[in-house]
């Protein structure tokens, strides 16, 4: 077999065995994922504040002048972690059902959240990766806080079944 011949032959057999143990991408196999809209709820929780101490006295100690949390207060998100797939778009409802003032500030995106409000907000997932997400409201920063994890779209089975593997018959039982 001459050399132009055996390369041709050796891609094609190389590429035949690729197909059938699946180990090519799902863009290869004319799977692409298709980005989705989802609904994310993310709602403002108070952890430790000040309006506890009438129920819980031991935290006055703690919010008075010199207690470990002068001037701050604990809240979180919750969720506090989301995930989604590059290129999704993302409808944000956050819910403020304190009356405390929050934000919800991610890259490209920050959004007030007004005492006793629901809120709602669009954001495009661009590029995977981790990005933080903040209330900007000096007295809860560092504690509210979460993440956006965005995953690949490469890396993620698309929406379209696998195909399906026939069993040669010499080899069915």
């Amino acid at each position: 077999m001459r050399a132009g011949a055996w390369l041709v032959a050796s891609c094609v057999l190389a590429s035949c065995v690729l197909a059938a143990c699946g180990d090519r991408p799902n863009d290869q196999l004319g799977r692409r994922y298709v980005p989705r809209t989802r609904e994310v709820a993310i709602t403002t929780v108070p952890l430790l504040v000040k309006e506890e101490t009438r129920v819980l006295p031991f935290l006055e100690e703690d919010f008075a002048k010199g207690g470990v949390l002068e001037g701050k207060e604990v809240y979180a998100f919750s969720p506090s972690t989301v995930t989604v797939v590059e290129g999704d778009t993302i409808h944000f409802t956050l819910i403020n059902p304190e009356d405390d003032v929050h934000s919800f500030v991610l890259p490209d995106l920050a959004v007030s959240m007004p005492g006793q409000k629901t809120v709602s907000a669009t954001y495009v997932a661009k590029r995977a990766g981790v990005y933080p997400f903040v209330c900007a409201v000096q007295s809860h920063l560092p504690m509210m806080s979460g993440q956006l994890v965005v995953l690949a779209a490469g890396a993620v089975a698309s929406d379209v079944a696998a195909p399906v593997m026939r069993r040669d018959s010499s080899t069915a039982r």
